[in-house]
């Protein structure tokens, strides 16, 4: 019981994933990306094996429709799983196995897949892909943290969600955002209050490990961005 829409940015190449499920810590169960490479979302009965198993497929250059097929034909356990990839390049790939619960299924189109399993209605799914659809000039992370909010809104899964996460990758090694919701009673809202804290801080996390001296101490970055520190006392 999940619903995810993962994201390519046409204009910087960010990729990205946000998330949510009833059980807890989806957002070290099912996302994984690798920069410039794609990304690869597991579901359902999850296999956070097939994950980088995907990923290795998509660096040998195998694009996603490809890497979705050898991922299907390698795990007998497919039928209960929902897995999506999203390649370099764009291209997109979903798969819902037939033991999934209805409403279950995906959205495909070029730098998006919004999908979901055992759903209240399809239009979980469709809202996250019109929200997506509107917000082309917002960052990757907000866009797809709004996507997230517009399924919950228009229904979310069956029984309700208890964790949420977002994770988004620019060209580096580390991720650009990394935020988790492991268990909470509106893990979406929380994790909205979370990345608000976190996101005048996101410039200053991911270049600070490349020239620690220019960038300083966080309240000092702030303060010469004319923005308030959030974490006094923290």
């Amino acid at each position: 019981m999940t619903f995810a829409i993962a994201g390519r940015c046409q204009r910087t190449g960010r990729l990205g994933v946000a998330i949510s499920t009833n059980p807890i810590g989806v957002g070290a169960r099912c996302p994984f990306i690798a920069p410039n490479v794609g990304i690869v979302v597991t579901m359902a009965r999850t296999d956070p094996r097939l994950g980088p198993l995907g990923l290795n497929l998509l660096r040998q250059g195998h694009a996603a429709p490809a890497v979705l097929a050898q991922i299907a034909a390698s795990d007998p356990g497919i039928e209960h799983r929902q897995v999506c990839v999203i390649d370099r390049d764009g291209y997109s790939a979903a798969r819902t196995g037939a033991h999934n619960k209805v409403w279950s299924g995906a959205i495909t189109q070029k730098n998006l897949v919004s999908m979901g399993n055992y759903l209240t209605s399809p239009k979980t799914a469709d809202a996250m892909a019109e929200s997506w659809a509107k917000t082309d000039s917002l960052d990757l992370d907000e866009r797809l943290l709004l996507a997230l909010e517009a399924g919950r809104d228009a229904g979310g899964q069956v029984g309700g969600q208890h964790s949420a996460g977002l994770l988004v990758y620019d060209w580096d090694v580390h991720a650009y955002v990394d935020l988790r919701v492991d268990y909470h009673d509106e893990p979406i809202g929380e994790l909205r209050r979370i990345y608000d804290v976190h996101r005048p801080l996101i410039p200053y996390y991911y270049g600070r490990p490349g020239d620690p001296d220019a960038f300083g101490r966080e309240e000092e970055y702030l303060a010469r961005q004319g923005k308030p520190y959030a974490l006094k006392g923290k």
